[in-house]
């Protein structure tokens, strides 16, 4: 979570479905690789943001604007590199993740709504409100987001000497091709936890225990039916 750039890296190197990229620590190549891409386009302070660090750039115009922004330092040392991604179509979907190092238990769905104006318009936000479950995330597509994007992070990292636990909030773009990972967070995100608390039926502590003790392989995790 603490830095896009990185998990971008960590997608291409384990086959993660992603959108294509470019990272960088100027303004000058950020350009010449926006005049190369064209617009819509996607331009990410690589760090942390308060959730405010993306911009969705329909024209050129917004694309510079949002570069500048995040050069001139309105984002502080996150916003010391930038991470420009395709723009990809689908819907948006969050997908939850209790890890224990080695097992990773599926933890709910949820849909955001990050615009701050009505209808969907406006700047990106930390979010505006939330539901849970994701209607989109039909059993088949968690099946392939575990498959596809969980388990070859959980690999990944574990092959790079920092075994995952926690929570893992994968941000996904549901695509005409299946899943594909925009973003993680290590956290629950706010409002999606407060939807998914809503449903669970089990004990979050007793829960979070088996995280800690690596007995996730031993755990099962029950919701109620009803949506939040």
């Amino acid at each position: 979570e603490g830095s896009k750039g990185f998990t971008k890296d960590l997608c291409a190197r384990y086959n993660i479905p992603t959108a294509a990229y470019g990272r960088f620590g100027d303004l000058a190549s950020a350009k010449a690789y926006l005049e190369k891409t064209g617009a819509p386009i996607v331009i990410k302070a690589d760090g942390l943001a308060a959730g405010k660090g993306v911009t969705v750039a329909m024209t050129m115009d917004e694309a510079q604007a949002a570069l500048a922004s995040c050069f001139d330092g309105s984002f502080g040392a996150a916003g010391a590199e930038v991470v420009i991604e395709e723009f990809m179509t689908g819907e948006e979907a969050s997908f939850f993740c209790l890890c224990d190092g080695t097992t990773a238990l599926p933890f709910g769905t949820a849909q955001d709504h990050k615009r701050v104006g009505d209808g969907d318009v406006g700047p990106n936000t930390g979010g505006m409100g939330a539901y849970s479950p994701a209607p989109v995330m039909t059993p088949d597509m968690i099946e392939r987001t575990m498959r596809e994007i969980i388990e070859p992070t959980m690999r990944g990292m574990a092959e790079l000497g920092a075994p995952f636990a926690g929570i893992l909030f994968a941000g996904l773009m549901i695509t005409q091709n299946g899943p594909k990972l925009i973003e993680y967070n290590t956290r629950f995100g706010d409002p999606e936890c407060q939807v998914l608390m809503m449903r669970l039926r089990d004990d979050l502590l007793v829960l979070l225990n088996a995280a800690v003790d690596g007995q996730l392989a031993h755990t099962s995790v029950r919701w109620r039916d009803e949506a939040a």
